[in-house]
Parts: structure tokens; sequence; C-alpha cells
């Protein structure tokens, strides 16, 4: 299964797993699983780490290479179709953060893993609820 990290599922993998439902633990350790990252929530991450909102170590790029480094995360383009993709979707809101994601599974074909209420029922796109 090919899994797409919400930011805060990738967030909470590394920083609070014990937000992890046990359904996800198994998911996001099973070997035979993809695991990807948007270069989204990479941008998301330092926005909300700006705003105090995220505490993650002072040396963000560091610690993000370390991360994709040790889950194993392999990164999803940003393309032109992926935000071609975004206008399609009917999502309840406007956060474009989630759009880019959501878009993104459904261009790649990705699992969106995520706790987000207005991801998990999101048409069109294939979720993993928390």
């Amino acid at each position: 299964m090919k899994l797409l990290l919400d930011t805060h599922i990738w967030l909470w993998s590394t920083l609070q797993p014990q937000k992890l439902s046990p359904r996800v633990t198994r998911a996001l350790t099973n070997q035979e699983n993809e695991l990807w990252l948007s270069p989204i929530s990479v941008w998301e991450l330092n926005l909300l780490h700006g705003k105090g909102r995220v505490k993650a170590p002072d040396d963000v790029p560091l610690w993000v290479v370390r991360s994709v480094e040790e889950l194993r995360l392999t990164e999803a383009p940003l393309t032109i179709e992926v935000a071609l993709a975004v206008s399609a979707l009917h999502l309840p809101h406007g956060d474009p953060a989630d759009h880019f994601l959501a878009a993104t599974a459904k261009v790649f074909d990705l699992t969106l893993v995520t706790a987000d209420r207005n991801l998990i029922h999101a048409p069109g796109i294939s979720v993993m609820a928390n």
C-alpha cells in the first residue's frame, strides 16, 4: 500500500506517536507499505513552527532530513498535474494544504492517512482514518 501522510500524521509519527491509532501505527510500521510525504507538509511545518503552534527542534531543516531518512519517506512530487487536480476536488473547506494533499493522493493513487474530518470523507480519494 502507498500511504501519503497528512502533515499531522507525519509529525505525530515522530513527535507524538501515542496519538496514532493502532491501525495507523501498524500501517506505518509495515515494511511492505510505502510512506510518502508532500513538500506541502514541510511548508506547513515551517508555517506552524514559525507561529509556535508546533514544537519541533530549532533546526527544522535538519529535523526534516532526519525524519525523511528514519521513516524512509518517498517525496511526493508537486507537479502541474497535482496543481490542476486541486480545482477538480470539491472539499468542504478552503485549507490550501489539504487541497494539495488530497490532489496529490488522487494523482499518484496514494491513500491519504489523516485524522482531519474534512478529509476523511473527501470524495474521489482513498483515505485511512486515524
